[in-house]
């Protein structure tokens, strides 16, 4: 059984593999009515001119991906710092119990402090008890006087618009 897992910052190749476990998450997560992503979009925002993201891949010892974490920056207005955003982390099931999240997360933790970020945030689904007890046990907390709101669709559009005086 692997045990090392190495860890490696995605490049534009890795693209398929990025696309593939997004969509073993989407899975996962019951969401893969919703996952519409396609390998150009992952390539077009995460490895071209103006990235929007930042991924990283866990590997077992043939080099295939078991895991990945795509991330990108924030900044905070309070702390004046940027802090680290992590969009998505997923482990294939058949690898977990290996260490490869905390491998993930420690590693994006490193980064932050590298990059000085005040702090490295996240999202879980309410229902995920294994990862919720996962990032309590790291001394991770969550945030529940703070709701995450999302504006999308037609909504998002129709807001635009209101900028330009319509």
């Amino acid at each position: 059984m692997d045990t090392n897992f190495p860890i490696r910052k995605a490049t534009i190749e890795d693209v398929p593999e990025l696309v593939r476990l997004a969509k073993a998450l989407a899975t996962y997560e019951k969401l893969e009515h919703q996952f519409i992503a396609t390998e150009e979009q992952f390539a077009k925002y995460g490895f071209g001119e103006h990235s929007h993201f930042t991924s990283v891949l866990a590997e077992n010892s043939s080099g295939k991906a078991v895991g990945f974490a795509l991330y990108f920056f924030k900044f905070s207005t309070f702390t004046g710092t940027p802090s680290l955003h992590l969009e998505d982390l997923f482990v294939e099931p058949e690898m977990r119990g290996n260490k490869i999240g905390l491998r993930l997360l420690a590693h994006l933790a490193d980064i932050a402090v590298k990059q000085n970020c005040a702090r490295m945030e996240w999202n879980v689904l309410d229902w995920n008890e294994p990862a919720i007890n996962f990032y309590n046990s790291l001394g991770a907390y969550s945030m529940d006087d703070w709701l995450t709101y999302r504006i999308d669709g037609d909504p998002l559009k129709e807001l635009a618009q209101r900028d330009k005086g319509n």
